[in-house]
C-alpha cells in the first residue's frame, strides 16, 4: 500500500489525465461507430446484392482483423497511399472502424429477433419499406442489443491502450504505465493503479448497461 501511496502522491494528476483521455477516446470512438454501424445495418436490409456484399464484406473485416494490425496500416501503410493521418485521429478511426462492424453484426443479430408479421402488418398499412425499418424494426432491434453493445463498450474502452502504440501528446493508462515502469522502480505499483481504474470503468459502464436493459428490454 505505501508503494501505491507513493505513486499516487507523485503521479496523482497524471493518472486523472490518463483516465480522462482513456474516456474520452472511448466515447469518441463509441459514438460514431455506433452510428456508422445503424447506418450500415439499415443498408443492407435493402434488397439491392451488389451493396449488401460491399456491406458484408466491410463487416468481416473489420470484426476479423486485430485492432493493433489495423492501426499499424493507418499509421505507416496509408502514407505509402498519401493519406497521412494523425496519430491520435488514427487511433480514433481505428475503433471506429472496428465498433461499426460489430455494431452491424449485433443489430443484424437484433433484427432477427422482430417478428416477420409485424413487418407484414407495417407494410399492409402502407408504410414504406424505409419507415417500415426505422420505426418498427430498428426500435425493437436496439433495445435487444443492450447488452451485446454495453460488452461492445467495455471492449472498445479496453482497446483504447491501443494508443500506447503510437506517440500521442497525450497519455492514457496503459502508455503512463509503460513510462512509469521505464522511468522508475514503480511498475508494479502503477500497473494496479490502471487495472483497477479499467476495472471500475468497466463495472460502471456494465452498471448503466444493466439499467439501461431493463428500463428498455421487450418483456414477451
Amino acid at each position: 500500500m505505501g508503494g501505491v501511496s507513493r505513486l499516487l502522491a507523485d503521479y496523482g494528476p497524471a493518472f486523472g489525465q490518463a483516465l480522462f483521455l482513456t474516456w474520452k477516446l472511448t466515447l469518441v470512438s463509441f459514438v460514431p461507430g455506433f452510428l456508422l454501424g445503424v447506418v450500415i445495418t439499415v443498408l443492407r436490409l435493402f434488397p439491392l446484392p451488389p451493396l449488401r456484399f460491399v456491406l458484408t464484406v466491410y463487416v468481416e473485416i473489420f470484426r476479423n482483423i486485430p485492432s493493433v494490425a489495423l492501426l499499424i496500416f493507418i499509421v505507416f501503410a496509408l502514407p505509402d497511399l498519401n493519406v497521412l493521418i494523425d496519430y491520435e485521429p488514427a487511433v480514433i478511426l481505428t475503433l471506429v472502424l472496428v465498433c461499426s462492424a460489430f455494431t452491424a453484426d449485433y443489430l443484424r443479430s437484433g433484427i432477427n429477433t422482430v417478428a416477420g408479421g409485424q413487418i407484414e402488418a407495417a407494410l399492409s398499412l402502407g408504410m414504406r419499406p424505409l419507415q417500415v425499418i426505422t420505426s418498427v424494426v430498428l426500435p425493437q432491434a436496439l433495445r435487444t442489443v443492450v447488452q451485446p453493445m454495453t460488452s461492445l463498450l467495455i471492449a472498445l474502452m479496453l482497446s483504447t491502450s491501443l494508443a500506447s502504440q503510437v506517440p500521442l501528446p497525450g497519455r492514457e493508462l496503459t502508455a503512463l504505465v509503460s513510462k512509469i515502469a521505464n522511468d522508475s522502480a514503480a511498475g508494479i505499483a502503477a500497473f494496479a493503479v490502471a487495472a483497477a481504474m479499467y476495472v471500475v470503468t468497466g463495472l460502471l459502464i456494465g452498471w448503466a448497461g444493466g439499467a439501461l436493459e431493463k428500463k428498455v428490454r421487450i418483456l414477451r
